[in-house]
């Protein structure tokens, strides 16, 4: 029996070992480690593996061919997206040349697997919700993020990721019978009211949607869940305690 199962977040640095996650606190600690022998442990070949974004520190893509040489060696067919600290991505072609045969990237593209179909985009920061009041915050001046922009530029970038969610979605097989979209940001509020990203998920009449970015959650906190035909699991690794979620078996 073949399983999806899903993980975002892993922030891989064996391409740039000084930026790790060890600045976050000792929840992080041997994080790697953690993934892998969690990974090896639930996965086996012929599984396949959503990883929704923030794939690695390294800032070029020369710097990333060591961390996805990490991602090859685990078991499993794996599907990786862009995420806001994945400042190593790039266009497809330069992508394609450097992908081992086990990993494969959603750009503006899908992936087929089986009679599953994959497609999906990063997302942005919306105003439509907040997650503050789920969160631990904590500063971590260590390390790199993206610099809020001003609102009306911040809206503008949501609004470009939510034609490319389209322009992925519009590429599913019509033939699939499990339709997942994998994005970085949640698309939705944690209380699952209606938003931008969620109306258009419906029109496509997707099953799950896999996303990561939210980190330090409070472990009291009940978030989102499945609504109006479509599953939201929250899957960044910290979150899933560094284990991987199943998402769904197949025959």
């Amino acid at each position: 029996m073949k399983k999806i199962w899903a993980i975002a977040d892993l922030h891989l640095a064996c391409g740039v070992p000084e930026k790790n996650m060890n600045v976050f606190g000792p929840l992080w600690d041997d994080y790697m480690d953690k993934i892998k022998a969690a990974w090896i442990s639930l996965i086996s070949p012929e599984d396949l593996v959503l990883i929704a974004g923030d794939i690695s520190w390294a800032l070029h893509l020369e710097d990333v061919i060591p961390d996805l040489a990490w991602i090859e060696a685990l078991p499993g067919t794996k599907v990786i997206l862009k995420g806001n600290h994945d400042f190593w991505w790039t266009s497809s072609a330069k992508m394609a040349k450097i992908m081992p045969p086990s990993v494969h990237f959603i750009h503006n593209s899908v992936y087929n697997w089986h009679d599953v179909s994959i497609g999906g985009t990063r997302l942005w920061d919306s105003s439509e919700y907040s997650f503050g009041p789920y969160i631990h915050f904590q500063d971590n001046p260590k390390q790199k993020s993206h610099t809020p922009a001003a609102p009306n530029e911040e809206e503008k970038i949501f609004n470009r990721e939510l034609e490319r969610l389209k322009l992925s979605l519009k590429q599913l097989s019509p033939a699939a019978s499990l339709r997942i979209a994998m994005v970085h940001y949640p698309p939705i509020s944690a209380d699952l009211k209606p938003s931008r990203a969620s109306a258009i998920l419906e029109e496509f009449k997707i099953d799950v949607c896999v996303f990561g970015h939210l980190h330090n959650i409070k472990k009291d906190q009940k978030l989102f869940g499945e609504i109006r035909g479509v599953k939201y699991i929250l899957t960044a690794c910290d979150y899933l305690d560094f284990k991987p979620i199943l998402i769904t078996s197949l025959p």
